[in-house]
């Protein structure tokens, strides 16, 4: 069992910057891809990065240019630092560590709340 935990979440004006990070309890099996997603009101859960195992990176057309995701401690930590948010960033942030088989997993963790507004 992975347990993930995301922090770095709050209130930020349009244009402004926040950094995510998601923290892995341990990792018995290395994932193969880590991304974050997140979900607005009423909204289904979307993809926003995903990273896998050998740094190949998929980002979601609206974030380009203005989100990177990365990660240290031997991907026991992953982060999502976001520059230039727009109002409709907000939503909720959720890390995602999965691995295929063998030895699959599908992990997730609670969540962050982003909120841009003036």
């Amino acid at each position: 069992q992975v347990h993930l935990v995301e922090s770095g979440g709050g209130l930020v004006q349009p244009g402004g910057s926040l950094r995510l990070s998601c923290t892995a309890s341990r990792i018995e099996h290395a994932a193969t891809s880590m991304g974050w997603y997140r979900q607005a009101p009423g909204k289904q859960r979307e993809l926003v990065v995903d990273i896998t195992d050998d740094g190949n990176t998929n980002y979601a057309y609206s974030v380009k240019g203005r989100f990177t995701i990365s990660r240290a401690d031997r991907d026991l930590t992953l982060y999502l630092q976001m520059n230039n948010l727009k109002p409709d960033d907000t939503a909720v942030y959720y890390c995602n560590y999965r691995r295929m088989a063998p030895f699959s997993y599908n992990y997730w963790g609670q969540g962050t709340q982003v909120t841009v507004s003036a």
